[in-house]
């Protein structure tokens, strides 16, 4: 059995919300976000079919779902006439309209991302290692390194086809800002459940 019952509510979430959202960006004529839906359909199945290799943890699937679930959103629903990845919501810097929706997920997205990481590079790492700050940095790294290439994504998706709602340098930046916030916040999530009980 490719699931286990812990793992067959994470998939059927999945199904339904890109179900739905695909139907809405089909609807609306989004077709980046029609794109967008069926690379989650073929990145779910990649873990179903790698799962009993791969054994994410739930924390680590339902992350993904979730982050997948906020993107769709962000690109598909609108708030007082604003796509909601182009909302703010908390002023906390208004010249650069920090904090938008758009911040967040990138926060929450790859710091999920860094958690990977760390999955992926636990065989590899002796179980007693004292040194946890370099490894620590180093998943930290490995994280940003992700958000980088999603950031090289963006910008080949930019070039090719124009009218994407990727934004600028200044957009840019701030996403690898908030990927590393991401990944320090994931990185000290994993610092308290080393503590010993």
């Amino acid at each position: 059995m490719l699931l286990t019952k812990r793992e067959l509510p994470i998939l059927v979430f999945n199904l339904i919300y890109v179900g739905i959202f695909t139907a809405v960006a089909l609807g609306g004529s989004n077709h980046e976000f029609v794109l967008y839906a069926g690379v989650i359909v073929l990145l779910v199945a990649l873990v179903v079919i790698k799962q009993q290799t791969l054994k994410f943890d739930p924390t680590i699937l339902w992350g993904l779902s979730l982050w997948g679930l906020l993107h769709m959103a962000g690109g598909n629903l609108h708030v007082r006439g604003t796509v909601l990845y182009s909302l703010q919501l908390i002023p906390i810097i208004p010249s650069y309209e920090i904090l938008r929706y758009d911040h967040a997920v990138h926060m929450f997205g790859f710091g999920v991302a860094t958690l990977i990481c760390h999955h992926l590079l636990r065989p590899y790492v002796k179980t007693d290692v004292e040194r946890w700050r370099t490894l620590a940095l180093l998943i930290v790294l490995m994280g940003s390194g992700v958000g980088a290439l999603n950031e090289i994504i963006e910008f080949v998706a930019v070039v090719t086809v124009p009218e994407t709602g990727v934004g600028g340098y200044e957009n840019t930046m701030l996403d690898l800002v908030f990927n590393l916030l991401g990944g320090l916040m994931a990185v000290a999530w994993l610092t308290w459940h080393r503590r010993p009980a």
